[in-house]
């Protein structure tokens, strides 16, 4: 089964260490980062698809971050 995750996280260090942790982890980049201004909060947001290649069957009751 391939896993799929969107990482997500406002434009600091701290996204740039979610998708390092993602990537030692074993997942691997799904296509290229996205931006968008929030302009709620008046912040930058990034995001990042990953994918893994994982054993077994999909279930809406796996915790893809334990992955």
């Amino acid at each position: 089964m391939k896993a799929y995750r969107l990482l997500t996280e406002d434009d600091t260090s701290a996204f740039c260490h979610k998708v390092t942790a993602a990537l030692a982890a074993g997942w691997e980049l799904h296509g290229g980062p996205a931006y968008a201004f929030d302009a709620a909060r008046g912040v930058m947001r990034c995001a990042q698809a990953v994918v893994k290649d994982v054993e077994g069957e999909y279930s809406p009751d796996i915790k893809l971050g334990q992955l």
